[in-house]
This record gives structure tokens, C-alpha cells and sequence, in this order.
């Protein structure tokens, strides 16, 4: 196996790359780690022999905790935003121009950010024992990001009521929902994604590229201009006193900063 960055595993088998997140202890997003999966992606779409790509988690029981925020404690309003700008739209533009299609397996735990990768894919497969949530405004945060694709998903209402409780939910919901499109049993995660690649890896190449990227059109919704908007209304919120308490809170509650 190679690595694409310290934080990111690539490797290609049969036509499928597999790209596993690999920041212990829960895969929290930073900039090295965002880049890493960039880059992967855009490897595994200049590849012609890439049928499909995985992306999964080296990290048992994390997916992604979403972003660092004891990191970003320390980060400059330009970090942040580069951050933001990695994440809400450099992601989705090489998801959106990949060219074949992705598959999230969720492994574990995904919240915040790590609901913004998953989604980002085309597929979401999950364990049985994972769970979900957008716990962002329990610190102080909008989550941005998820009002311009959650409630298209969800609907308004439930999308709503998610975002602004930030209560965690189980992978059966998140398929009654429409956010899951399938659920296994998590000693059974790797095989069942293999099997859906092998899948959708025998499939005409040429008419899975056109077909994807008309689909792509077609979901597309003015949702770049929205994620724009989305980086603007985090930054503003990431800047404010309250958002910076609530955060400091949080990581000595984990302790990553000593008490007060």
C-alpha cells in the first residue's frame, strides 16, 4: 500500500482504489489531511485503470470525527478558511469531476465533517454499530455545509431538526432518511464494499463516465454557489467570542487543553 500523505492510504486492486483515512485517533480533519484525500482523488480520476473509489477509514471504529477543532483553536483566520475551503469546495469539485463513481464506507463514528466526506461520496455504506450526527451547534457553530444538501436529501423539516438538536443517529435511520443506501454488519463492512465495487466496477467505463456526469448536472442545483456561502457563514461564526468559549470548552472537556 501507498501513501498518499501521512494521513491518507491509496491503493488500486482490480480496477478499484481504496482511499482510507489514517489519523488516529479519530481521522479529525486538518489541512495536510484534506489535501491528502484531494490529491488522492484526483490520482484515482487521472487513472484510467480506476473503475471506482473507495473511501474508508484505517482507524477501527472512526470514520471521521470531523474537524479539529483544538487545532483550529490555534489557526489563523486564513487556516481557517483554507480549511473551510478545502473541505466544503475543493472536495466536492474533484468529487464532482471524478469521472466514476465513490463509495463512502463508514466504518464508525462520522460526525460533522466527517458527514461532509461520507456525503460527498455517491454511495454510503455503513456498519451496523455506526452513528451519525451534525453536532455542530452544540459548539457554538452553524453548520453550514449541511443546509445546502441536507434538507435536498432529508427534507426541510427533518433536515432541521437534525442539524439544530446535533443529537447523533443510527445508520438505520440515516437509510429511512435517504442519507444510507446500505447497511451490514460491521465484521462484514470491508467484504460488502468490495462486492458493491466489483459491482460497479463491470460496468461499461465509458457509459459510467458520461452517465455520472449527467447525473451530476442534474443533482447539481446551484449547490456550488451554496457551499461558497457556506465557508462565509462558518468563518463569520468561527470568528465570534461565544464560538471560541464553546470550543475551548469542548477541548478541555477532551483534554486537549489544560483546565482553566
Amino acid at each position: 500500500m501507498s501513501n498518499g500523505s501521512d494521513n491518507v492510504n491509496y491503493s488500486v486492486s482490480n480496477g478499484v482504489a481504496r482511499i482510507a483515512l489514517a489519523r488516529p485517533p479519530v481521522n479529525a480533519l486538518t489541512i495536510p489531511l484534506l489535501r491528502g484525500l484531494i490529491g488522492a482523488l484526483q490520482r484515482a480520476s487521472a487513472d484510467p485503470a480506476v473503475r471506482v473509489v473507495l473511501l474508508a477509514s484505517e482507524v477501527p471504529g472512526r470514520f471521521s470525527a470531523g474537524l479539529d477543532l483544538p487545532l483550529m483553536l490555534t489557526a489563523s483566520p486564513d487556516e481557517v478558511r483554507q480549511t473551510l475551503q478545502d473541505l466544503y469546495i475543493n472536495l466536492y469539485d474533484v468529487q464532482h469531476n471524478l469521472g466514476k463513481p465513490s463509495v463512502a464506507v463508514v466504518n464508525g463514528t462520522a460526525r460533522g465533517g466527517g458527514m461532509t466526506l461520507a456525503i460527498s461520496c455517491d454511495i454510503i455504506i455503513a456498519a451496523d454499530d455506526a452513528t451519525l450526527g451534525y453536532p455542530e451547534i452544540d459548539l457554538g457553530l452553524p453548520p453550514a455545509i449541511h443546509f445546502a444538501h441536507l434538507p435536498r436529501i432529508v427534507g426541510r423539516h427533518r433536515a432541521f431538526e437534525l442539524l439544530f438538536t446535533g443529537r447523533s443517529f443510527t445508520p438505520q435511520e440515516g437509510r429511512e432518511l435517504g442519507l444510507v443506501s446500505r447497511i451490514v454488519p460491521a465484521g462484514e463492512l470491508d467484504a460488502a464494499a468490495g462486492l458493491l465495487a466489483e459491482e460497479l466496477a463491470g460496468k461499461p467505463a465509458r457509459g459510467v463516465t458520461m452517465a455520472r456526469a449527467a447525473f451530476m448536472r442534474q443533482n447539481d442545483l446551484d449547490y456550488r454557489r451554496s457551499i461558497a456561502v457556506a465557508v462565509e457563514d462558518f468563518c463569520n461564526a468561527f470568528a465570534t467570542p461565544e464560538a471560541r468559549a464553546e470550543l475551548e470548552a469542548f477541548a478541555r472537556r477532551k483534554g486537549k487543553l489544560p483546565a482553566a
